[in-house]
């Protein structure tokens, strides 16, 4: 069982590396999106209480989240391992997901942060908000705020996995597989 966390700022390439290294090494990809967007499209009783919060305009609990990957994780019993994608956002939740995985008799192995300069990543999600029809991809201003809610929220987590030896930074310019292989050189070094 392998446990990694993958996190970076937006358009740091999360997602296109996702699927590459759940491929390589049979990890389960739970992607705190997808799991969002599944709960609320079934009107799972997780999703309707998301959806509650989300109408008034508030932001969904940390312990409602942490409900839905809980769920997630509990489908596949049977996995080589998981791939967090998009969680942990905060030490909060870093810490409910290292509790929760204590309590199955595993733990995060690795988090590894994609590292990438905000000017190229703006120009990066400026080109993507083209086609992905995102409007948070189509507004610069956007942008730089999800990037200074990035740096205030999340960014603390390098710190918290840093003191466990467990934040290996790896160099998210370049060309995907380039990119891959350096991630590869990280969790190859966790077996």
């Amino acid at each position: 069982m392998i446990n990694i966390v993958l996190f970076g700022k937006p358009g740091a390439g999360k997602g296109t590396q996702a699927e590459f290294l759940k491929t390589k090494y049979n990890l389960t990809h739970i992607s705190t999106g997808d799991v969002f967007r599944y709960n609320l499209k079934n009107n799972t009783p997780l999703g309707e209480e998301a959806r509650g919060y989300m109408d008034r305009g508030e932001l969904v609990p940390d312990a409602l989240t942490i409900k839905m990957l809980q769920d997630e994780v509990e489908k596949n019993p049977d996995t080589a391992g998981f791939l967090f994608d998009g969680f942990p956002r905060t030490i909060a939740q870093a810490e409910a997901l290292d509790a929760f995985l204590v309590s199955k008799g595993w733990q995060v192995d690795a988090t590894v942060g994609l590292e990438a300069d905000d000017e190229i990543l703006v120009q990066r999600l400026l080109e993507r908000g083209k086609t992905s029809g995102r409007a948070d991809d189509q507004d610069e201003n956007l942008i730089r705020n999800r990037y200074q809610e990035y740096n205030e929220k999340t960014a603390p987590l390098m710190e918290y996995y840093n003191k466990q030896g467990k934040f290996h930074a790896v160099d998210g310019i370049g060309e995907i597989a380039e990119i891959t292989n350096r991630l590869s050189s990280v969790i190859d070094t966790l077996n």
